[in-house]
């Protein structure tokens, strides 16, 4: 145990990288499952149909594979075309194909939870004269979040433990810094089982702010 002293500074920087990165995916990815829900229940079938293959695709693919094409394919794409003008950095790459599995899995969520909206309730807003924006914010949305607060949840529990895939791209993460200490040590077991302890605490924490939210959003409705 002693050995983990003087690494510990560098165990929580690496805490906090994946914190921060877990955080960003959350944000951009629920407002790009919002977005991908929206697009899905169109009434067009030409704007429906193309975001429901592509999801499909999306969550029917590994994320580290997605993480691979993302930093690498994506590197090179840029660096053909803008002679290596714009780079990816191991944040950004991993930021961006996380977000991308994350909001293909949240649309799914989102658009469930929009259809078990009663569709009453839509016409009751319709025959008050309100306009689709102020329904969506006023009356679908608000339902909608609480119906799907438990999967966001479960979604979030699980992209904190994705975020160890993006150290495979050079992210000095909490499993990177882990790592790096173990191998430097020959402790590996110890520093891995540390870093492990971490993700379960920041899990922990996070459990209680999500059941507020979700008391909070259930507000006005009765319980059995």
């Amino acid at each position: 145990m002693d050995s983990l002293v003087p690494y510990g500074p560098q165990l929580v920087y690496g805490a906090f990288v994946t914190l921060k990165l877990a955080l960003c995916v959350l944000v951009f990815g629920l407002s790009g499952g919002l977005l991908l829900a929206g697009l899905k229940t169109s009434r067009y079938s030409f704007v429906r149909v193309p975001i429901d293959l592509v999801t499909s695709m999306v969550r029917g693919v590994p994320e580290f594979l997605i993480i691979l094409v993302i930093y690498f394919g994506l590197a090179m794409l840029i660096e053909t075309h803008f002679n290596s003008v714009l780079q990816i950095t191991p944040f950004a790459g991993g930021v961006t194909a996380l977000t991308i599995v994350f909001a293909a899995f949240s649309s799914e969520v989102f658009r469930g939870a929009f259809s078990a909206v009663p569709s009453g309730q839509i016409e009751a807003a319709d025959a008050y004269g309100l306009s689709k924006i102020r329904t969506f914010a006023l009356i679908r949305l608000p339902q909608a979040w609480r119906i799907c607060l438990p999967s966001i949840n479960n979604m979030w529990q699980s992209v904190v433990k994705d975020t160890s895939l993006v150290s495979v791209i050079g992210l000095e993460d909490l499993l990177k810094r882990a790592g790096m200490a173990g191998q430097y040590t020959r402790q590996p077991m110890l520093f891995y089982c540390a870093a492990a302890a971490i993700y379960f605490l920041m899990l922990a924490v996070s459990n209680p702010l999500f059941k507020q939210l979700e008391r909070r959003a259930s507000r006005g409705y009765s319980r059995t």
